[in-house]
C-alpha cells in the first residue's frame, strides 16, 4: 500500500524532472521553462460542494471551517472527504460506519454508554463535538444516521484556528464536519428497501426537486426507517431520522434552511467492559451479549439551521448562520466489570437527559490584490451555548458473568439524585465564544500560499451536582491561538504543505484525591506540527503528512497537588489513497503509523498512552466486472495494532484483523435505474476487542450481512 502511494507521488516528479532535463539539453535557445496553471483556492465559489475524485466516493475538497470550501491541494492541512455515494455503496449507517474507510480512524463507545466516538491521531473525538454543517454544538447525540448526509469531512490535526474549540473540548487530533444534503439541478426520486441477515428492515425516501425560471429554489426530503434485530445476539434497534432541507439561490444572494429530526431505540444492547483485575478478559463469542435484557436507549433529536450568503463585491462574500437544538434522552445502563474468570459484577443506572443547545457564526471571505500578491482573508465570530440538564438513580451491584450472562430482574435503586420527576436540574452550562481572522498570501502566481491566522477564544464552563443542586465548577477563561501554513504547488496536481496548528479545550479540574482539590486549570493547548504532500490527477488523489501532537498531560504529583506539568505526544506518519487508480478499479486505503508516549508523567513517564493502536492499516477495493455491465465487487482488509488498557501498561488488548466482502449491481427495470447491493462485514465472524480508549473495552461488531435494493424514480 505504501509503495503504490510512493508511486502516486513519484508520477509528477518524474514528469518535472523530464522537463528539467528537456530545458537543460536546449542550451544556445531562448528556451524557457514551460507554463505551470495553478488553481487557486478562490476557484471553488462560495456554496459548491467539490467535485469527487473517480468512483464518485471521495471529494477532491471540503468544509474547511473558516476558510469555507476549499479544495484540498490548495490548504496546508490533511482532510479526507467522504460523499453521499460512498455511504450508499458502503451501505453506511452510521456515521461511524462512514469512518470505517479511513486508515487513520477507529471507533469505539462511549463511556458506559452506545455513543459512538472517533479516534483521530490517536486522541477521542467525542460524538457530542461533531459538526454540522460547520456549527458545532447542534449535531444530534449518541449517533448520527447517514439517510440526508452528503458528505463527511474528517479533518486529521488540530483544528483551534478553523473551528474554534468544541464545546465538549475533545476535537484534539482531528474533527469531523457532516454537511446535509440539498437539492441538485436533476430532479430525483429514489427509494431504497434495506434489510440485515439478522432480521432487520428498512426504508429510505429520498426526493429532490428545484422550482422557479431558473431553478433558483430547492427542496430536498429524507425519511428513513429501520427496525430489528442486529447481529449481536438480541441486541434491537429501531430508528427514524427525518430531514427537510430548504434553499434560494440567486446571482448574490443564498439562503438555507434545513430541519432534522432523529429518534433511536436500543433494546439489550452489549456495553464495554470495564477491567479492575489484572488481566485482560477472554474475548466472548462474536455473536454473544453480556449486556442485561432490561437495557436500553432512547434518543430524540430536533435540529433547525438557517444560513445566508452575500456577495457584496465581485470575490467578497459575507456569511451568517445559525442552528439550534433540543435532545431528549433517557437510558437504563449496565457494564459489567471484569475482575477474573470467575468474579464480575454490574449495576444499573438510569439516566434521563436533556439538552438545549443554540450555534451561530458570522463572517466574511474576500479576495484582493496588492502588487503581485494575492489575498484570500477571512474574519469572523462564532458561539455556542450548551445546557444540560440530567438526573440519575442506581442500584446497588450484583454478580454476573462476561460469557455465561445470568439474566436479573432490573435491581431496585440504591442510590439517588434531585429531578426523577421528568424535569432534571441543569447539571452543565458551556459557552464558548471566539473571533477570528486570517490571510492567505499568494506569491509566484499562487504556487507558493502562505497563510496565518488567529483566533481568541473564550471558555465558559458551569458543573452543578445533580444530587445536591450546588455548583461544583465555575471555568472561565480565554486563550489566544495562532496559525501558520504554507502551501508550495510545483505543478497543477502536486502540492507540498507544512503548518503550525493547535488544538484547544477548557483544563482539568483537580479530583478529590488532590491537595488542591476543586482547583481548575488553565485551558490546555495542544501544539501540531505537520508537513506533509498531496497529489490530485482528478481521477485519483493521494497524501502523505508527518506530524507531531503535544498536549498537556494533568496527573496529581508526588506532593499531593493535580497538575498539567506532562505532556502526551503523538508523533505520527498517515499515507493514503484514493479514487480510480486503473479504469474500472477504484482505492479508498492507507497505513498510519503512530509513535505516542506519556512525558514527565511521573510513574508513567515513557509508557504508550492508553488506547492508541502504534500501526492501522486499511485496503479498500472495488473492481467492475468488464464482462457483466454494471456488476461491481468491493473489499475491505483492515488491521489495527495492540492498545493498553492502562497508563502503567500492564494491560493490552491484540492487534486484530477484519475482511469485508461486497458486490452491487446496477441495472435498469422497466425502465428504472436499480441498483442492487449486498455486503458481509466481518467475513470470519471474528471475536475482538476492537479498542480500549477511555480506560474500557469495546468488543468488535459480528459477522454482519446486509442487502439493499434502490430505484430511481
Amino acid at each position: 500500500m505504501l509503495a503504490a502511494v510512493a508511486v502516486a507521488f513519484a508520477l509528477p516528479a518524474a514528469a518535472f524532472a523530464q522537463a528539467s532535463g528537456a530545458t537543460e539539453a536546449a542550451t544556445g535557445t531562448n528556451a524557457t521553462l514551460p507554463t505551470v496553471k495553478v488553481q487557486a483556492a478562490k476557484d471553488v465559489l462560495p456554496g459548491d460542494l467539490a467535485p469527487t475524485f473517480g468512483g464518485g466516493q471521495v471529494a477532491r475538497g471540503g468544509n474547511f471551517g473558516m476558510l469555507g470550501q476549499q479544495k484540498n491541494i490548495d490548504v496546508p492541512f490533511s482532510m479526507t472527504t467522504y460523499t453521499a455515494k460512498a455511504i450508499a455503496d458502503k451501505q453506511a449507517r452510521t456515521i461511524a460506519d462512514v469512518l470505517q474507510n479511513d486508515p487513520a480512524v477507529r471507533t469505539a463507545y462511549g463511556y458506559g454508554n452506545f455513543q459512538e466516538v472517533y479516534v483521530i491521531r490517536g486522541f477521542q473525538l467525542d460524538s457530542d463535538d461533531v459538526s454540522l454543517n460547520g456549527l458545532y454544538g447542534i449535531t444530534p447525540r449518541q449517533m448520527v444516521e447517514t439517510p440526508a448526509i452528503e458528505r463527511v469531512d474528517v479533518f486529521k490535526g488540530a483544528s483551534a484556528f478553523l473551528n474554534g474549540a468544541a464545546p465538549g473540548g475533545s476535537s484534539i487530533g482531528g474533527s469531523v464536519n457532516l454537511q446535509l444534503k440539498r437539492a441538485d439541478d436533476k430532479p430525483l426520486t429514489e427509494v431504497t428497501l434495506e434489510g440485515s441477515g439478522s432480521g432487520e428492515f428498512g426504508t429510505h425516501i429520498d426526493v429532490g426537486r428545484r422550482f422557479g425560471d431558473q431553478d433558483q429554489f430547492g427542496i430536498r426530503v429524507n425519511q428513513a426507517n429501520r427496525d430489528g434485530e442486529t447481529s449481536i445476539d438480541g441486541e434491537h434497534r429501531r430508528n427514524n431520522q427525518t430531514a427537510v432541507a430548504l434553499d434560494w439561490r440567486g446571482d448574490k444572494l443564498r439562503l438555507e434552511g434545513d430541519l432534522l429530526y432523529q429518534r433511536q431505540h436500543v433494546g439489550d444492547g452489549r456495553p464495554v467492559v470495564y477491567v479492575s483485575g489484572t488481566e485482560i478478559p477472554t474475548v466472548p463469542s462474536a455473536t454473544y451479549n453480556y449486556g442485561q435484557t432490561w437495557s436500553s436507549s432512547q434518543t430524540e433529536d430536533t435540529v433547525g439551521i438557517l444560513r445566508a450568503e452575500y456577495d457584496f463585491q465581485p470575490g467578497w462574500t459575507a456569511y451568517v448562520a445559525g442552528g439550534v437544538r433540543h435532545s431528549n434522552e433517557s437510558g437504563q445502563y449496565s457494564s459489567p466489570y471484569y475482575t477474573n474468570p470467575d468474579l464480575s459484577t454490574a449495576t444499573r443506572m438510569y439516566v434521563p437527559r436533556k439538552e438545549d443547545a443554540t450555534s451561530a457564526e458570522v463572517g466574511v471571505r474576500g479576495h484582493f490584490n496588492t502588487g503581485p500578491v494575492s489575498h484570500f482573508v477571512t474574519a469572523g465570530a462564532s458561539i455556542v451555548r450548551v445546557n444540560t440538564q440530567s438526573a440519575w438513580n442506581m442500584s446497588g451491584s450484583f454478580n454476573t458473568d462476561l460469557y455465561n450472562t445470568p439474566q436479573v430482574a432490573s435491581p431496585a435503586s440504591a442510590y439517588y439524585s434531585q429531578g426523577l420527576d421528568g424535569n432534571p436540574p441543569i447539571t452543565a452550562l458551556n459557552l464558548m465564544r471566539s473571533v477570528a481572522a486570517s490571510d492567505t498570501l499568494g506569491f509566484f502566481h499562487d504556487r507558493v500560499l502562505f497563510t496565518v491566522g488567529v483566533r481568541h477564544q473564550e471558555i465558559l464552563s458551569n458543573a452543578y451536582s445533580s444530587s445536591t443542586l450546588q455548583q461544583t465548577e465555575a471555568y472561565n477563561d480565554s486563550i489566544t491561538t495562532p496559525l501558520f501554513g504554507l502551501v508550495f504547488k510545483p505543478t497543477e496536481n502536486l502540492s507540498f504543505y507544512a503548518n503550525r496548528s493547535e488544538s484547544l479545550s477548557a483544563g482539568d479540574q483537580a479530583p478529590t484525591s488532590a491537595k488542591n482539590y476543586g482547583a481548575l486549570l488553565a485551558p490546555e493547548r495542544t501544539k501540531q506540527y505537520e508537513v506533509g504532500a498531496k497529489y490530485d490527477t482528478g481521477k485519483y488523489g493521494a497524501q502523505l503528512a508527518l506530524y507531531q501532537l503535544e498536549k498537556p498531560q494533568s496527573y496529581t504529583n508526588s506532593a499531593g497537588y493535580f497538575v498539567a506539568d506532562g505532556n502526551e505526544r503523538h508523533r505520527g506518519v498517515e499515507a493514503s489513497v484514493f479514487g480510480e487508480v486503473y479504469k474500472g478499479v477504484r482505492l479508498i486505503a492507507g497505513a498510519t503509523y503512530i509513535n505516542a508516549v506519556q512525558l514527565d508523567t511521573g510513574s508513567t513517564d515513557g509508557n504508550h498512552p492508553i488506547g492508541v493502536p502504534s500501526f492501522m492499516f486499511n485496503l479498500g477495493a472495488e473492481y467492475d466486472l468488464p464482462w457483466v455491465q454494471g456488476l461491481t465487487f468491493s473489499a475491505r482488509y483492515t488491521h489495527t495494532g495492540p492498545q493498553y488498557l492502562d497508563a502503567a501498561n500492564t494491560l493490552s488488548i491484540k492487534a486484530w484483523d477484519t475482511v469485508d466482502l461486497g458486490a452491487r449491481y446496477k441495472t435498469n427495470i422497466l425502465g428504472r435505474d436499480t441498483t442492487f447491493r449486498a455486503d458481509v462485514l466481518n467475513l470470519t465472524n471474528k471475536a475482538y476487542w476492537s479498542s480500549a480508549i477511555g480506560g474500557y473495552l469495546t468488543m468488535g461488531a459480528p459477522r454482519t450481512v446486509l442487502f439493499s435494493m434502490t430505484t430511481d424514480f
